[in-house]
Parts: C-alpha cells; structure tokens; sequence
C-alpha cells in the first residue's frame, strides 16, 4: 500500500515561482550530487541572444558554495526540459552573464531614480505677479 501524500502538494512551475512577486520563499536546486543548494531570487530578465528572446534569473546562493564568493549570484537560463517543464541551467557563456548582469544593474539604477522621483515632493514654483517687478519704476 502506497502511503498517501500528507501535504497533499501538488506540482508547482518553476517559472510561476520565479515570476511570482510575493514570493519572498528560498529556492531550492539539486547539484549533480543531488546535494540541495538554497538561493535567494535576486531578478528575473529577459534578454536577447541572436535575435532568440530569452528568460534568465539572477539566484544568489544561501548556502556557501565553493568557488562563489558570499557577495556572488549566478546567472541561469530558464529552459524547458524535453517533457515540456520549466528547467533553469547556469549559463555557462560569461558574455552573457556578464550582460545579464548588466542589464539588471540598469534596470536597478532605473527603479531606483523611479523611487527618487517619487519620493521627492512636487517643487513649488515661484509666485507669479502682474506688472512690474517690485523696487523698478
């Protein structure tokens, strides 16, 4: 007899867990030796290759991984696997994840001039007067 499924789970697409913007949850990979690695979602970008529109993420890993400095996040691809789920594979082209990280540091810089000039309060214009101005005749 099968023992049935407490939680009752059920599948999730990784790319709805990656494109959902309430999800604050940690992101849990499997090395080649099945080993669980735990990253933090930084970005979702897209971005294009060879005229190919592509989806990559920016994961920051939770857990020290050698050759990553604390500081570090790792670009991967969003992919589909041959049965049609969603996948995410390291991109392995430094140009790539160079430009990846790139763009995400534009769009950074730009969410951040977006939050400036919001915060910032409408400035106040001088009064306007008719006539002449004051002290002239």
């Amino acid at each position: 007899m099968e023992k049935e499924n407490e939680n009752n789970a059920k599948p999730v697409d990784l790319l709805d867990i990656l494109l959902d913007q309430d999800n604050k949850d940690p992101i849990i990979l499997m090395d080649e030796s099945g080993k669980q690695l735990t990253f933090e979602q930084v970005a979702v970008i897209p971005y294009e290759v060879r005229k190919e529109k592509r989806l990559y993420c920016v994961l920051k890993p939770v857990d020290h991984i050698e050759g990553i400095a604390d500081d570090e996040a790792i670009v991967f691809l969003v992919d589909t696997d041959d049965d049609g789920n969603s996948v995410i594979r390291i991109e392995e082209d430094e140009e790539i994840a160079i430009a990846v990280f790139d763009k995400y540091y534009d769009l950074l810089e730009e969410a951040q001039k977006e939050s400036k000039k919001d915060a910032q309060p409408a400035k106040k214009s001088a009064p306007k007067t008719a006539g002449k101005p004051a002290g002239k005749k």
